[in-house]
């Protein structure tokens, strides 16, 4: 047994093919619980007692090449809508792949919707690849393994 590579990984954010795209990079899938400290007044002890307390859900950053495709098209679609007031909340599904190219672990994104699209950085000279952001926030990360 060895450690998974994370080169082979998978998104989507919906059912339909062109809710599912590849992209260069996933950052940001954290969950953090807050840390309640609680004393009694009649507690004997000169300390707290540490609990869990609500969970944050860090904001999620998908990087890839810009290709103005279909697939392109339905995520600024989202976006767009997401800006506008009339955006829906997607589950969207992050699963690392093993060599067979199938789920070995599966991240759950609930209720996510777009808050931030960043554009390549132009220049003149570059011969970079160009690569754009989007960012969306989310209710909810799970974790599952098959």
């Amino acid at each position: 047994m060895y450690p998974m590579t994370t080169l082979n990984f998978t998104v989507s954010w919906g059912e339909t093919e062109e809710q599912q795209a590849s992209f260069s990079e996933v950052s940001g899938v954290t969950v953090e619980s807050e840390v309640i400290e609680y004393r009694g007044g009649a507690d004997p002890r000169q300390s707290t007692s540490k609990q869990p307390g609500l969970q944050k859900y860090g904001n999620i950053t998908l990087t890839r090449g810009v290709m103005p495709t279909v697939t392109g098209n339905a995520l600024y679609t989202w976006f767009k809508a997401s800006t506008q007031g009339a955006g829906d909340r997607r589950d969207v599904t992050i699963s690392l792949l093993n060599e067979d190219r199938e789920p070995a672990m599966t991240w759950n994104v609930k209720g996510a919707f777009p808050v931030k699209l960043e554009a390549p950085a132009f220049k003149s000279t570059g011969t970079d690849v160009s690569l754009e952001k989007l960012e969306f926030a989310c209710e909810g990360v799970s974790v599952s393994v098959p």
